[in-house]
């Protein structure tokens, strides 16, 4: 890979799990078709070390043969990967058209104010993520927050804390 003065910079993999990696290369060889499962493996990557830092595309552009522009193509067009590190629980504000009729705006800001954050940051204690989406499918509950799987339905800006406070209690 060139940086800007058209030097090639070395991968520097010291950052990465040696252990992830061989699972990550293992997964990529049982692959007949490796470029053409590109989102799979970024889906492996990302979920052996939670994102999917430069110097991991990096490594898997060069393992798969393709260049890194496009591996970086890939993560920065799909919302469900992410390039910086997430915390234990990803909180996710639709804001589709309905949700944000019904004052996912101000939801979404008491979030912030709650977490101390602000959009696709992680909190102190790595504890949450909070980050805006789009539509989420599920018009009739507006506004729908998500917590990493579990959909909230027609939440209100005093429900905010309850939500928090319960993956806190849990973890």
């Amino acid at each position: 890979m060139k940086n800007t003065k058209g030097k090639f910079v070395d991968l520097d993999t010291k950052k990465l799990d040696i252990e992830k990696l061989k699972e990550l290369d293992a997964y990529i060889e049982s692959l007949e078709d490796k470029e053409g499962n590109l989102i799979h493996v970024l889906h492996k990557g990302q979920s052996l070390f939670g994102y999917l830092p430069e110097n991991l595309q990096l490594y898997i552009a060069r393992k798969i043969g393709l260049p890194a522009s496009k591996v970086n193509g890939v993560v920065s067009f799909y919302s469900f990967f992410t390039q910086k590190p997430r915390g234990k629980h990803t909180i996710s504000m639709c804001m589709g058209t309905a949700c944000y009729v019904k004052g996912a705006d101000k939801i979404f800001d008491a979030f912030k104010a709650e977490l101390n954050v602000g959009n696709n940051e992680m909190t102190e204690d790595k504890m949450f993520t909070l980050k805006d989406i789009r539509c989420v499918g599920a018009c009739g509950l507006a506004p729908v927050v998500l917590v990493d799987d579990k959909v909230y339905g027609h939440v209100t800006v005093e429900q905010v804390k309850e939500i928090i406070d319960k993956y806190r209690k849990e973890d």
